[in-house]
């Protein structure tokens, strides 16, 4: 116990002499902030958190609607089609103020926003971590991995089971097809682009199992569903998502 305690009295006092080197900044504008991996209070402000009421399948926020109903309420689009996946939760809306997040973590390197976001997460997708038995991140084909040299999904996914003590797999699922970005694309055409484009590697590490897809961002559920969709061929017994940020009112 000695020892634990010195080793903890050393950490803080290296984060202290890094701080005052390098104090930590809002992951969103650059100003200092008081811990690392946080946002300043005018960012804070920006970034609508999604709570209840939701969608219980998709996982979208309501606007208007009685809170007492919020557990069995569905969106209008699950209503006419139900997704393929269980159950999906976000952390907040993906808009034009939360997008600069989400951008530097995918085109510019920000990996070191990572564990801040999979801390949100775990908090948003509590009731689906529970009784999770396995983590999968949606994979990158391997030509879009080899240029962009990470996949943001498989690195959130590490810290979620991490911090949730859901264990994870990463090599699961593989992108067989090379698609193009879905972005820009409706609702039809996304999933036409991502039909079929994954396939499960091995299938005893999949059967029987209730699994957590992780993704950065959730818009139709096009790819999601094509995920959950070969996992439930291969025997899963349950596939919920657990997401960053969550396109509002996707068109299409």
């Amino acid at each position: 116990m000695p020892t634990l305690k010195i080793q903890t009295r050393w950490r803080e006092m290296g984060r202290r002499a890094l701080d005052t080197v390098m104090p930590p900044r809002c992951m969103m504008c650059g100003d200092v902030v008081a811990d690392p991996g946080a946002l300043c209070a005018s960012c804070f402000e920006d970034v609508t958190f999604i709570t209840e009421p939701f969608c219980t399948l998709c996982g979208i926020p309501f606007v208007d609607i009685y809170v007492e109903a919020a557990e069995t309420a569905v969106c209008g689009a699950c209503a006419r089609q139900a997704p393929i996946f269980d159950r999906a939760r976000a952390v907040f809306v993906y808009d034009d103020k939360s997008r600069n997040l989400l951008t530097r973590l995918k085109h510019a390197d920000r990996t070191d926003f990572t564990p801040a976001l999979a801390r949100w997460m775990v908090r948003a997708g509590a009731s689906l971590l529970e009784d999770a038995d396995l983590i999968i991140p949606v994979p990158l084909h391997r030509w879009r991995l080899f240029f962009r040299t990470y996949n943001q999904s498989a690195l959130l996914a590490r810290w979620v089971s991490r911090l949730s003590h859901v264990p994870s797999v990463y090599n699961a699922l593989r992108r067989s097809k090379m698609t193009p970005s879905q972005g820009g694309l409706s609702a039809t055409a996304r999933r036409r682009n991502v039909a079929r484009a994954f396939v499960v590697t091995d299938e005893e590490v999949v059967s029987d199992k209730k699994i957590i897809l992780i993704d950065d961002v959730l818009t139709t559920g096009a790819t999601l569903d094509s995920c959950a969709r070969v996992l439930r061929e291969a025997g899963a017994s349950r596939v919920d998502a657990l997401v960053v940020g969550r396109v509002p009112a996707p068109s299409g």
